[in-house]
């Protein structure tokens, strides 16, 4: 068999085990690669490490520590604080409200699963003492997530945009993020007003806050509403009528300055991303030495093995000729359309089961070879792609769709996610061919 096949078949396996099995699909692409690599290709381990992403390994630890250091010292919960508060207690715009926030937070750099994790409680316990759809709140956090996931300086956006860059293609990170972040808010703005929105319009409820350190959490409630606990627990310190700023101390305002300096120097002089948040997070606990120690626990260990695994099998598959492979094939159908088309859906079933992140990488290395033919629009296409395999993160079986599952209050957990299976459904049904007509058939046109 030769190694072209052989090495379509371990990917194959990968993502079925994955799929089916807790085990983290970067293992078993580094397995795969060592065992493919060195039985089938004919590489030494020397040249499988040669494949090794280093430079985005750096900035994965580098962002996650960062953003695990932010939440820490309480400058996480002063953004989602600041924010619900600018709102003054206007019901219809919370939703908006936990959208921009969480795509905020992806895009400073937090991981989609861990801004979901922390806006999802909040979101989903202000939509049950308010009588607002948790299927609509919560696909508001999941879609604000993935809408800031694909900046220059998120962990989506590195992804995709060192791909890009190390296969010679024609790139442009602005438009992807900006592709991903229209599209997800032409998304929400629809299920809005299918969701029940315009009931919400005009509806305006009392919102205060503990005047509290950073380690005590928001708390949001309406006029005349049952006595409740705080948003994961704090005291609940709301001042009846009336609202008290949440005080600001050096931490939080040396973190902010810290996240604004990363993406200056990072954006505007080209400095690497990840030595540099890595620089800013030691900086910040330097002076908390104590409250960060548990910091580097924080870092997403899972995601780095992950990505470095999947990226270090796709150097097999390139050095094996499968992706030449694959691509003289898919151009021998001779329409890039059609082509383009399949690996959005082929990314977006996956991930709906999968792992976002693997996928987008296979997918734009797939999509490399009729990319370079030149035939159709580099940069639509990977736009496209990148959309449609993150989408579809709504799903109760991605990490996303099962944390608001597992949040949502006062609901049938059995109906609420029969709503949310019904509503992925749709999503992996029609969304990466809303993708595909958006990004990919202008450019051909």
């Amino acid at each position: 068999m030769s190694p072209e096949i052989v090495t379509i078949i371990g990917l194959v396996v990968i993502f079925a085990i994955a799929t089916f099995l807790p085990i983290n699909m970067g293992a078993l692409a580094f397995t795969a690669a060592f065992v493919i690599g060195t039985l089938s290709v004919g590489l030494s381990t020397d040249d499988i490490l040669g494949g090794f992403p280093a430079e985005l390994v750096v900035t994965l630890i580098g962002v996650t520590y960062l953003f695990a250091i932010a939440q820490n010292n309480g400058t996480v919960d002063l953004l989602v604080r600041g924010a619900v508060r600018m709102v003054g207690g206007h019901v219809a715009a919370i939703p908006w409200i936990m959208f921009a926030v969480t795509a905020l937070l992806t895009a400073i750099g937090a991981l989609s699963p861990a801004a979901v994790a922390i806006i999802a409680p909040i979101a989903l316990t202000f939509a049950a003492r308010h009588d607002i759809s948790p299927l609509l709140m919560g696909m508001m956090v999941i879609h604000g997530a993935q809408g800031g996931g694909f900046s220059p300086i998120s962990v989506y956006g590195v992804t995709v945009n060192t791909i890009v860059e190390d296969e010679g293609l024609q790139g442009s990170p602005v438009t992807v993020f900006l592709g991903s972040l229209f599209f997800n808010l032409a998304i929400a703005l629809v299920l809005f007003f299918v969701l029940g929105g315009r009931q919400l319009l005009g509806r305006k409820v009392a919102v205060a806050f503990p005047a509290a350190g950073p380690d005590e959490e928001t708390t949001v409630r309406g006029h005349g509403a049952a006595p409740g606990p705080a948003v994961g627990g704090g005291d609940d310190a709301a001042l009846d009528g009336g609202e008290a700023a949440p005080k600001v101390g050096i931490d939080q305002v040396m973190t902010l300055v810290g996240l604004a300096a990363v993406a200056v120097l990072a954006l505007v002089f080209d400095i690497n991303i990840g030595f540099l948040a890595i620089t800013v997070a030691t900086v910040l606990a330097l002076f908390a030495a104590a409250r960060h120690k548990g910091a580097v626990s924080q870092i997403s260990w899972s995601t780095v093995l992950l990505i470095a695994g999947v990226l270090s099998y796709v150097f097999v598959l390139q050095e094996a000729g499968t992706i030449d492979y694959v691509g003289e094939a898919v151009i021998g159908l001779g329409v890039p359309l059609l082509i383009a088309l399949l690996l959005a859906y082929i990314g977006g079933i996956v991930s709906a089961f999968a792992s976002s992140t693997a996928i987008i990488g296979v997918a734009i290395a797939l999509a490399v070879p009729f990319l370079q033919d030149g035939d159709i629009g580099t940069v639509g296409v990977i736009v496209a792609l990148s959309v449609a395999s993150t989408i579809v993160d709504v799903s109760p079986f991605s990490t996303n769709g099962a944390l608001v599952l597992a949040n949502a209050q006062d609901v049938d957990r059995d109906r609420f996610y029969k709503q949310i299976l019904a509503y992925s459904g749709i999503v992996v049904a029609v969304g990466p061919l809303l993708a595909w007509l958006v990004f990919v058939v202008p450019g051909w046109l």
